[in-house]
């Protein structure tokens, strides 16, 4: 039961997009998901159709967390219609990082919340903000792997290197079993020599830890996340539908791969 972090430092580079499409691929997979919209602004929830804030989400059981009065995840879950549980973000996780402040092991609140739940599901993704803030580290800490969705454009690029160096730290200092499970690049147009050049910088610097499935350009992603739905669920037949699939069909083999090796690792010491 792998928990994924979707991030990178700047906006507009996929990352909810992938995560939504992504979960919703792995469902039509016989997988169970769950998503974790870790962002205030909320987009993931409002591609999912959850327009109105609800009464539980994960600010309202981090303000438990922190009161120390028991967070409980798992009343903030809605199941949604496309077949994917979520928790829904909140506009008050913009302040939750000062309500955090001075708290002892504030970077593990998201981590204490999602233990009694992650077993029950085959793959948890959460979507994070655009900066490395007090959020993404929480979602680090508690994850296994990390993905990282970009367009092929040189600010994006910076952005990867930016987060790997904080990625580093994170690693060392807080969660060791972190690890890099790919770049995927997105809105990408194999006409554009930028795209391809950007493509080729990851390869030579990152090797495998790319993904050899892009996420083309196609505007019916867009279109599907103003719908309140899922590119399965909205056009299966776009170009969007089969390379999130392509994508999913990756993702399991190198997350499997991973967890074994992980696995025989720690029998071996």
């Amino acid at each position: 039961m792998p928990v994924i972090s979707i991030a990178i430092q700047k906006g507009g580079s996929g990352k909810t997009t992938t995560t939504l499409n992504l979960g919703a691929a792995l469902v039509n997979e016989g997988k169970k998901v769950l998503l974790i919209d870790a962002d205030p602004q909320a987009n993931l929830s409002q591609s999912l159709g959850i327009e109105d804030e609800p009464q539980f989400n994960l600010y309202s059981e981090l303000k438990k967390e922190i009161l120390q009065e028991g967070g409980d995840l798992e009343r903030a879950i809605v199941h949604t219609k496309q077949g994917m549980d979520v928790v829904p973000a909140s506009i008050d996780l913009a302040i939750v990082e000062l309500e955090m402040a001075g708290l002892m092991g504030r970077e593990y609140l998201i981590s204490e919340l999602l233990g009694p739940v992650v077993d029950e599901y085959d793959y948890v993704f959460i979507d994070c903000p655009h900066a490395i803030s007090l959020l993404t580290v929480n979602a680090l800490v508690a994850s296994d792997f990390v993905m990282l969705p970009l367009p092929g454009e040189f600010l994006p690029l910076k952005g990867v290197y930016g987060f790997m160096r904080q990625f580093d730290v994170i690693r060392k200092k807080l969660n060791t079993r972190l690890e890099l499970m790919g770049m995927v690049m997105t809105k990408y147009d194999e006409r554009k020599s930028m795209n391809i050049g950007v493509k080729k910088q990851l390869e030579q610097k990152f090797e495998n830890k790319v993904f050899h499935t892009v996420i083309r350009t196609n505007i019916q992603l867009a279109k599907a996340q103003e719908a309140g739905k899922d590119i399965f669920s909205f056009d299966r037949t776009a170009n969007g539908a089969k390379d999130y699939r392509q994508l999913a069909g990756e993702l399991m083999e190198r997350s499997d791969a991973a967890l074994a090796l992980a696995a025989a690792m720690a029998v071996a010491v």
